[in-house]
């Protein structure tokens, strides 16, 4: 007699049951386990392929404020990517900024390169950085400004109004001229999907433009190109009398030096109240360095160096611009300047950058030439006030 085959059976209907249901939460929490491996890992084929796509091709608003995090339109996508790297015009929606033909006359970069270059150009051009900047659409701008007479007047709730006296009014226009720069790269550079093309063009256009405009602001002899605040008529005139847009100046106290530094003194106070609100010295490297030299009768610095990083030094409590542009300490020399520049100083621009792709001129460099249409000018004569190295 054989043995036939052993099977577990059980005797209770009830505990077979519970079996049964913990073998399905067994097979359902295996299932989610799964699932959840499954999702992970579709996360993380994203989250490569989100900095493969990174590493290749850097954002190109990234450093715009206001802007960061934010993808770049479509049209900065293909202005880089067609036009800037390869030449390729098809398909790019491109505005012609001169009124020549495209090729010829160039095209207003989009509105992120733009930003950023004017950014730079800020951070980098001393006196923009001071000024008063406006944008304009067309080549030239024109800004009324009163002089003299008092507009207004008080008068009882019931009695008449006298008429008041009637002011004079004074056409500012600022003369412009063309601002280029012309960075090169090679084409190999510009094949390089990892090489930042709108950053490195941004970068390289903001320092030739800073470097022209920065002398230009300054002492530009307002043919083709901004007026320079040192190149207007000066004077010991005071406000009162002085001619509109003439500056007046204080005198050191000897030719070619100072007399003492109480003249430092004397320039901030020739400087209205109102105005000494926001008001900077300006000077180059070289006269800071003399004037840093200078101690009040208890042995302290004139000079106080910045207690907070990105504040500028203080000269009498005020901030420090340092102007290259500036001319050193000479006979007759006007050296130094203080004053509010946003109230004093106009800067004009148009407000689109225009970029001509040039791979011809200079094979196998590809030239980028960039223009800007900028002017300045005084606004305000009243607001800015010159030391002038002389006797009297």
């Amino acid at each position: 007699m054989t043995d036939s085959p052993k099977f577990e059976t059980k005797a209770d209907p009830l505990e077979a049951s519970f079996d049964a249901v913990l073998m399905a939460e067994d097979v359902a929490r295996q299932g989610d386990e799964i699932k959840s491996l499954r999702t992970d890992v579709d996360g993380l084929k994203v989250q490569m392929s989100d900095i493969s796509k990174a590493s290749a091709r850097p954002a190109l608003t990234g450093n715009i404020d206001g802007a960061k995090g934010m993808p770049p339109s479509a049209a900065a996508q293909d202005f880089v990517a067609k036009y800037l790297r390869r030449g390729d015009q098809a398909g790019v929606e491109l505005k012609s900024f001169s009124g020549a033909s495209g090729p010829e006359g160039g095209f207003a970069v989009p509105q992120e390169i733009d930003a950023l270059i004017g950014a730079m150009l800020k951070d980098i051009s001393p006196i923009r950085s001071i000024a008063t900047v406006v944008q304009t659409g067309t080549a030239g701008y024109r800004k009324l400004v009163t002089t003299g007479g008092t507009p207004s007047g008080w008068v009882s709730e019931t009695a008449g109004r006298p008429e008041t006296d009637t002011p004079d009014f004074n056409e500012i226009a600022p003369p412009s001229g063309e601002l280029y720069a012309n960075p090169a790269a090679s084409q190999a550079m510009l094949d390089d999907a990892a090489f930042d093309v709108e950053s490195w063009l941004a970068d390289e256009i903001a320092r030739e433009f800073a470097q022209a405009e920065g002398a230009a602001f300054v002492g530009g002899s307002g043919v083709n190109q901004p007026r320079g605040f040192l190149n207007a008529t000066v004077t010991d005139e005071s406000d009162d009398v002085r001619a509109f847009g003439s500056l007046q100046y204080v005198p050191s106290g000897a030719s070619g030096s100072f007399d003492s530094e109480d003249v430092l003194v004397d320039l901030v106070h020739t400087l209205r109240p109102a105005y000494r609100q926001g008001a900077s010295f300006v000077m180059n490297s070289s006269t800071l360095a003399h004037i840093r030299k200078f101690k009040t009768a208890d042995g302290a610095f004139l000079w106080q160096p910045s207690l907070a990083s990105g504040q500028p030094a203080t000269l009498l409590g005020y901030p420090v611009v340092e102007a290259e542009d500036m001319p050193d300490i000479a006979a007759d020399s006007l050296s130094i300047a203080f004053g509010n520049f946003r109230a004093g100083y106009l800067i004009a621009e148009r407000s689109a950058t225009s970029i001509l792709r040039d791979p011809f001129t200079n094979k196998p460099f590809v030239h980028f030439y960039a223009t800007k249409r900028v002017g300045g000018q005084i606004m305000n004569s009243e607001a800015i006030k010159l030391m002038q190295f002389s006797a009297s």
